[in-house]
């Protein structure tokens, strides 16, 4: 599967507000998807990369030997998934914001993971 067809995957998952691919090493984003007047995903994509980077830095000083999952942000209204992306070394992440209200965060979780292993970067 391609960016784009993972972007559209995405989108099609309950309560998804908009969807990014970035690389956390340059900032840049690699393709976006939904957003809107509220959430610009090109700005959200870039600065969530401090997110990755913080949380890669943590893991390294505590000496913790693993590879991150997901990072969950929980907001009063929306959920915020970012996903390493394992077949790009860590240096890519899909970042997805989804409406609270009718999300539901395990298929959520489910369905990136689906299009993690799907992806063909």
């Amino acid at each position: 599967m391609n960016i784009d067809n993972a972007l559209k995957d995405a989108m099609a998952i309950e309560g998804a507000i908009g969807v990014a691919v970035a690389d956390y090493e340059s900032g840049m984003s690699l393709g976006f998807l939904g957003g809107g007047q509220d959430l610009d995903l090109e700005v959200a994509a870039a600065v969530n990369t401090e997110v990755v980077r913080a949380k890669v830095r943590a893991l390294a000083a505590l000496s913790i030997d693993d590879v991150i999952e997901d990072i969950l942000i929980t907001l009063g209204s929306q959920y915020h998934l970012i996903r390493p992306l394992a077949s790009s070394h860590g240096s890519l992440f899909l970042y997805l914001a989804l409406d609270r209200s009718r999300a539901n965060l395990a298929l959520a979780r489910h369905g990136l993971k689906r299009i993690e292993s799907s992806l063909d970067v």
